[in-house]
């Protein structure tokens, strides 16, 4: 567990106490964002990207990482940006049980928990990042539905929704794609109306489901080969 310091809530003044989760680096080894004791926690009154990673560094091979900005829900309704030690401050391992790494190749992904259409995205974004794709940001551009991610060589949908995702939101993320000269995945919360994986299977775009422990689930057959190979396979 990384270490647990004091917040208050600046809305309600209850005092809480948190301790940031940790997140598995590609070589295995789970690293958290160190957080600063002395810090003030913020609430959350708007989103934007930038805000909502920080970059650590891995203490066991020194990669340098997009990480979720520490966040805590209080019971009062706000939400608390918890403090980091410099948002460039190396951190090391988290020493977790059979966390070994580089232990029998590519280590095991550890999702996290799906609560909030933040959290799909969160989740969408670390996978992205087990498979070995780099630079993970948000997409210049919005696709119709949902949240778009882009790395080096991919470019992700994510669809938090309750709405199954249509065929027509598989062509827009492939004609996008194709436009950009990259390949594509598509990630959903509530799975895929038939002719969306029919659609997906022909133009070859990997369509995973996430599940609510955050981890994605490939319903196709391009998705079967991304995850096992990552992202070497194209």
């Amino acid at each position: 567990m990384s270490e647990s310091v004091p917040v208050r809530c600046p809305a309600c003044r209850r005092e809480h106490v948190y301790a940031a989760p940790s997140y598995p680096c590609v070589c295995g080894a789970p690293v958290a964002p160190p957080l600063d004791p002395r810090g003030v926690a913020t609430a959350v009154t708007h989103r934007v990207w930038d805000e909502d990673w920080v970059i650590v560094a891995c203490g066991a091979c020194g990669r340098r990482d997009e990480w979720p900005q520490p966040e805590l829900g209080c019971p009062c309704g706000t939400v608390l940006r918890i403090p980091v030690d410099g948002p460039r401050s190396e951190v090391q391992p988290v020493r977790e049980p059979g966390a070994v790494a580089g232990a029998g190749g590519r280590p095991a992904f550890r999702p996290v928990s799906i609560r909030t259409a933040r959290d799909a995205v969160t989740a969408a974004a670390l996978y992205l990042r087990w498979l070995g794709y780099g630079d993970i940001r948000r997409a210049d551009q919005r696709p119709p539905s949902g949240i778009g991610l882009a790395a080096r060589g991919v470019l992700a949908q994510v669809d938090p929704t309750v709405r199954p995702a249509s065929l027509r939101d598989v062509e827009c993320l492939w004609l996008t794609a194709m436009t950009e000269s990259t390949g594509c995945v598509y990630f959903s919360l509530a799975g895929y109306a038939d002719d969306a994986r029919a659609g997906a299977d022909d133009l070859g775009v990997p369509l995973f489901v996430l599940d609510l422990t955050g981890t994605p689930q490939p319903v196709n057959e391009p998705a079967d080969e991304l995850n096992t190979t990552g992202a070497g396979a194209g």
